[in-house]
């Protein structure tokens, strides 16, 4: 059952969450081939400052083994 992690910056409105939420799982259903009740979506906020000191190094770059779609800036 797939989970899809998403973690951005702090200021997104529960509306935009939930849209982005749906979108996610629409898409992935079109490459994988399950059904809604299948997938799973978390959100989690950071501040610009977590981002930069925990998310870019520790989630991102540290972790490129896993990592589909590098960024476009550095940090």
């Amino acid at each position: 059952m797939p989970h899809i992690q998403v973690k951005v910056l702090e200021g997104k409105t529960e509306e935009e969450k939930n849209k982005l939420a749906q979108e996610l799982v629409k898409a992935a259903q079109k490459v994988i081939d399950l059904g809604d009740d299948s997938f799973s979506v978390s959100i989690e906020d950071f501040t610009s400052d977590e981002w930069k000191n925990e998310v870019y190094p520790n989630h991102i770059m540290k972790r490129k083994d896993i990592l589909y779609k590098e960024p476009g800036y550095e940090m």
